[in-house]
């Protein structure tokens, strides 16, 4: 039988409120992020991100809760063609805080939520048996209906071939034996849980969980006696977890001692926040064990991916990429404090982007004080710029409809109610922070520019226009850089990629050498730890200037998506010829061009000499002409040079740092 897919994952896929606050009680909490959580749902996450193909099998409510579980579950290339909507339910929720190193309060809502109305009729023998493994989560023998969904599915698993995994997952308070403020408690001693597991274990091939939950599982508040107990029911390989000390595995007998197993010793780092490690460690050791490696290979995944999360803040976010893991297994870390290691949060970073199409067309209509001057300049009052925008947006939806690779750069002064008509397409869209003109540059939110991305949406791309010239005075540079890297900190502290435009000012008394003057100004940055997830740069004729820039950021920052070529008003010859020479380049991902396609219309219109639906095709004929333009340069440089195309820097796994 041909197996599809390497893991399935049964049971809760929810969302996480993670207090913001750290070291204060849940009551004192006063913002949360919001991610995707649910352990089986964590663990499909970490396994996707390891390499495997990974699946979910569960379900949402029908809102915008269960609408975000999904779609963060396809942004992780997890199979949902088994996750189904309750009409009736709504998605489960959990409101958690990092109060200390050992105290993580959290309440559960989940009084009948969706994921735990799966069923027995949910449950599809051919998807069953199209994976390696399913991976069952002990909760769902909390309740009757999703108990039996579980034997359904253990039924499938075994006639199909599936290999059964067991998280025992135990939760008291979902068992009903804690109050409900006490979602952090892990261990009630109940004989009528045990009870339940039982039928269970002599049918996995695995059986993985903490000494609590082992303890439950075995029936017995000894250890090594609960061991036993479950190794004469299955001849599961059993995996023990033990947090800071790592793990031990017992293929077969159980010892008369736990470190008489195979021992795998943890990873010496400052725990942070304990909740998701579990998960992790699940996903890391199936990243191995589906993949037939080791016993102890598997290990050593599994507490490097658990090491990885107990560091950071929220749970399916925080797992390791393969590229991640690949990095801290090599070199370790600079600290124990892993969130404060650059190197590998910019690993961890850069490696779980929102996947972009590999070649982007973008029209930007950012402009603010350029609009202004053509306003004034045709007697129009600047208030007039907003409905502009509007026009150009139309223009831009009607060239883009049913294409992936469309986006835009679009301010929130005269792009504020266009920004909202935008959202929630799979659009590339980026927006401004620089004061036009500024330099050095300086920021039209002040000097604190991390706390207005926190009302930014997390998918839009922050753009900084930086007028940098590399033979700039030294204290100039200076304070450019400073500005600079504060800002690529603050899109690092708010999850938003960064995109860096640098634009060398003319010298009046030195010929303009825009590769030269822009590669030597890359340098320069990269050199002050500057990496920008995007560079937009100046558009060039020459197809040795792109190829030096694309060798530049391949030497100091492989995991950068690429760079952009921007218009600065160019006419359609001059960005022809540049759009040949960049496409050459596979660091060059396309273009970011606006006044070129607009400037002209722009004018007619602010002086009344058009109407609103010539502008709208005017705009969006430009656009399009654009797009073709570079499909075309791009078809000729695929033609000569065939063997040079590379994937997106998404893709690219191995060979990550020097």
């Amino acid at each position: 039988m041909i197996r599809t897919l390497d893991l399935i994952c049964m049971g809760r896929a929810a969302v996480d409120l993670y207090g913001e606050q750290i070291g204060c009680r849940l009551e004192d909490v006063s913002t949360f992020a919001k991610y995707l959580g649910g352990s089986p749902a964590n663990t499909a996450v970490g396994v996707s991100r390891l390499g495997l193909k990974s699946a979910m099998l569960s379900r949402v409510g029908d809102e915008q809760l269960g609408r975000f579980v999904r779609e963060q579950l396809v942004h992780e290339r997890v199979d949902v063609s088994q996750v189904s909507t309750d009409p009736k339910r709504l998605t489960g929720l959990v409101f958690l805080a990092v109060r200390d190193r050992d105290s993580f309060p959290h309440v559960f809502y989940r009084e009948n939520c969706a994921d735990m109305a799966l069923s027995a009729d949910h449950i599809d023998d051919a998807f069953i048996a199209s994976a390696t493994g399913l991976l069952v989560s002990g909760t769902l023998l909390s309740q009757e209906t999703t108990r039996l969904a579980c034997h359904r599915a253990v039924a499938s698993a075994k006639a199909g071939g599936t290999r059964l995994i067991l998280d025992i997952d135990y939760r008291p308070v979902l068992w009903g034996l804690t109050a409900t403020e006490d979602g952090e408690s892990r261990f009630v001693s109940s004989a009528a849980v045990t009870a339940q597991f039982a039928p269970l274990l002599a049918d996995c091939a695995l059986i993985v969980g903490t000494e609590e939950e082992i303890r439950i599982a075995g029936g017995d508040e000894d250890t090594l006696a609960a061991l036993d107990n479950i190794r004469q029911k299955s001849a599961a390989l059993i995996v023990l977890k033990r947090g800071a000390d790592g793990c031990v595995a017992f293929p077969g007998a159980i010892p008369a001692a736990l470190d008489a197993g195979i021992v795998s010793n943890g990873f010496p780092v400052e725990v942070f926040n304990v909740l998701g490690a579990g998960d992790a460690f699940m996903a890391g050791f199936l990243s191995g064990w589906l993949r037939a490696e080791t016993i102890a290979q598997c290990c050593r995944y599994a507490n490097a991916c658990g090491a990885i999360v107990v560091s950071r803040h929220g749970c399916a976010p925080a797992m390791a990429t393969a590229a991640e893991l690949d990095y801290f297994l090599a070199h370790g870390s600079t600290t124990p404090r892993l969130r404060d290691d650059a190197q590998l949060s910019h690993v961890h970073r850069a490696t779980t982007r929102r996947t972009r199409a590999p070649r982007l067309k973008i029209l930007a209509f950012d402009h603010r004080s350029q609009l202004e001057r053509v306003a004034e300049d045709n007697g129009a009052a600047h208030d007039r710029i907003a409905a502009f925008k509007a026009l150009v947006a139309q223009a831009f939806l009607s060239v883009c409809e049913g294409r992936h690779d469309c986006g835009v750069l679009l301010d929130g002064r005269y792009g504020e109610d266009v920004l909202p008509l935008l959202a929630g397409r799979g659009l590339w869209i980026a927006r401004p922070v620089e004061t036009p003109g500024s330099i050095p540059v300086d920021f039209e939110s002040g000097p604190n520019t991390g706390l207005a991305l926190r009302t930014w949406p997390g998918d839009h791309i922050v753009k900084c226009l930086a007028f940098y010239h590399p033979d700039d005075a030294d204290d100039l540079k200076l304070q450019q850089v400073t500005r600079i890297r504060g800002l690529a900190e603050a899109c690092q502290e708010t999850g938003h990629e960064f995109l860096l435009e640098i634009i060398p000012p003319e010298r009046a008394s030195d010929t303009y050498h825009v590769g030269s003057e822009v590669l030597r100004a890359l340098t320069q940055l990269y050199d002050a730890g500057i990496r920008p997830d995007w560079w937009k740069l100046p558009p060039s004729a020459d197809p040795a200037v792109w190829h030096a820039l694309g060798k530049l950021i391949e030497a100091r920052d492989p995991l950068c998506q690429g760079m952009l070529v921007l218009g600065m008003e160019a006419d359609a010859g001059v960005l022809e010829s540049s759009f040949v020479a960049a496409a050459s380049e596979p660091r060059c991902r396309g273009f970011a061009v606006g006044r070129t396609i607009f400037a002209d219309a722009a004018a007619a219109w602010f002086a009344n000499r058009t109407s609103d639906a010539d502008v709208i095709a005017q705009i969006a004929r430009g656009y399009r002409e654009l797009i073709d333009m570079w499909d075309r340069a791009e078809r000729a440089a695929c033609l000569s040079a065939p063997l040079a195309r590379i994937s997106p820097p998404r893709q690219i796994e191995k060979g990550l740092v020097s």
